[in-house]
């Protein structure tokens, strides 16, 4: 089964393996996550949650520009309101930092597939992704310091990704960094050559797509709540999933399959 859905901004497709892509749409615009794209992005993703169709989901975009982030334009345009704009701010922030929470909350597992330039709330995207694989042309920056406004909302998520030094250095000096960089400072997966890049990013997608939804879904889940924990607490609640993990029929099955050298029958539960 293929299902393709396009519209102005933004293209999903489902292809049999269950990998859903979306596509930022927009290049003309750069992919900015303005109000709209914000929307049907939020949309898509909340669809892909209780769909059993949908095993893992790729972000990739069109053009030479992944995400430059947040709609300027559109930031500028609410200035114009009574209270300067202030509460339009806070529902754009609002709403993107819902998107972020969303891609991380999301039991499906996300890759984020770059060939071009990532700066921004855009950088903020690749790094809320579980996982991320970029082409040797793109590029990736965190530049408000430049315009007067600090990446903080980038800085969430880009700082749970790579060390405080390389955060800082990327949030205060505003520099676009290679992708060698990004891969060798933990930001992105791997740096692959551009032609190669969808291919790579599909054998992994399809990959992960075999396994048991149910564990993936555990996993995950279990992965983002643990990282914050100090030690002994991360080891108390990890202990805790691995019994509920070890008490579900997939892990039953599993098992088994593996001791008796056979492919195992996911049921997903």
């Amino acid at each position: 089964m293929n299902t393709t859905r396009n519209d102005l901004i933004l293209k999903t497709s489902l292809n049999e393996d269950g990998i859903y892509r979306l596509t930022l749409n927009n290049p003309v615009n750069h992919n900015v996550l303005s109000e709209k794209m914000m929307s049907n992005m939020q949309d898509a993703l909340e669809e892909s949650i209780n769909n059993r169709k949908i095993r893992v989901v790729i972000i990739s975009a069109e053009g030479p520009t992944f995400s430059a982030g947040h709609d300027l334009k559109e930031l500028t345009k609410g200035r114009q309101n009574s209270d300067k704009g202030k509460s339009y701010f806070k529902t754009i922030m609002k709403n993107c930092s819902k998107l972020m929470q969303t891609i991380v909350n999301n039991p499906k597992p996300i890759i984020a597939e770059i060939n071009g330039v990532a700066t921004a709330a855009g950088c903020q995207l690749i790094a809320s992704c579980d996982l991320a694989y970029a082409s040797s042309l793109s590029k990736f920056a965190t530049p408000g310091v430049n315009i007067g406004l600090f990446c903080s909302t980038p800085m969430v998520a880009v700082s749970r990704n790579i060390s405080n030094k390389h955060s800082m250095e990327m949030l205060l000096a505003g520099d676009l960094i290679s992708a060698d960089e990004a891969e060798t400072i933990g930001l992105i997966n791997k740096s692959i050559t551009a032609s190669l890049l969808k291919a790579k990013t599909l054998e992994i997608a399809k990959k992960i797509s075999k396994k048991s939804a149910l564990t993936l879904k555990i996993g995950k889940e279990a992965f983002y709540k643990q990282i914050n924990m100090n030690l002994s607490d991360a080891y108390d609640y990890a202990s805790n999933v691995m019994v509920e993990n070890m008490l579900k029929l997939d892990a039953e099955e599993g098992i088994e399959a593996f001791i008796n050298k056979r492919k195992p029958n996911w049921q997903d539960k």
